[in-house]
């Protein structure tokens, strides 16, 4: 069995690290490639660096910000935001990330993720998926959980999942930055929709979260706020895992 991977998530804002709540009330959170060396230090398994103003503002992700956070660090990179050429998604790769992801573009474009996953592998690209659960179903947000698509999130899952994703990143709004755990009925659901694997977003306030997450289904988990603000380090969250039967890399 694959180990579980925890993962760190970088929100990028004007070249500094922010976080919010429910995507609103956006707040500085330190200096990037300082988090992403301390997270590697800690014992992460990946880092997840987006560029959350790129979509809104018009403009190409901050390429330099991303080749100096890879430069100093030596465990799995996937890096999104503002993404919707194909030469600079490979040029992001060439600049040090190891998986691309996209969310808008692809929810406007969905003949990109085949193409995606032409040049660089389907296993190095993924399809960030933002939802919120409403009206009895879980619906597609873009633009930065501003924009609801009226998609239903589980059918999207298995549309790109077919077109030729290698992997989704699953973030419930509902539950973001709230550190009241992830929502394991839309990982359950989503895991239980999709043959690739599936990354847990949104919500995590302790191990426990973790644990419920890889319970539902999740390949991965996700975090921000608890690592930023040093509640917890990946390490104190493997220790707990691997104490309730969770294979995790020590």
């Amino acid at each position: 069995m694959l180990a579980k991977r925890i993962i760190a998530a970088l929100d990028i804002a004007n070249g500094r690290v922010v976080k919010g709540v429910n995507f609103q009330n956006i707040r500085d959170s330190g200096d990037p490639v300082e988090l992403a060396k301390r997270y590697v230090y800690e014992g992460m398994d990946e880092i997840v660096f987006l560029d959350i103003m790129a979509t809104n503002d018009r403009r190409k992700i901050l390429s330099d910000l991303v080749k100096s956070v890879a430069s100093e660090i030596s465990i799995p990179f996937t890096v999104g935001g503002g993404l919707s050429d194909l030469d600079d998604m490979i040029s992001i790769i060439r600049n040090g990330a190891d998986k691309i992801f996209i969310n808008t573009y692809a929810v406007k474009h969905p003949e990109i993720i085949g193409n995606i996953s032409d040049r660089i592998g389907s296993a190095n690209t993924v399809i960030a998926i933002d939802a919120m659960y409403r009206n009895g179903k879980y619906s597609v947000f873009i633009n930065g959980g501003s924009k609801d698509t009226g998609m239903n999130a589980l059918e999207w899952g298995k549309t790109v999942a077919s077109l030729g994703a290698g992997e989704l990143l699953v973030t419930s709004i509902n539950t973001d930055g709230t550190m009241s755990g992830f929502d394991t009925n839309l990982i359950r659901d989503m895991a239980a929709n999709v043959d690739i694997p599936v990354i847990a977003s949104g919500g995590a306030g302790g191990p426990e979260d973790f644990l419920g997450a890889f319970n539902a289904g999740a390949d991965g988990a996700l975090a921000a706020s608890i690592f930023h603000r040093g509640m917890y380090s990946a390490m104190d969250i493997k220790k707990y895992l691997r104490e309730h039967g969770i294979n995790v890399r020590l």
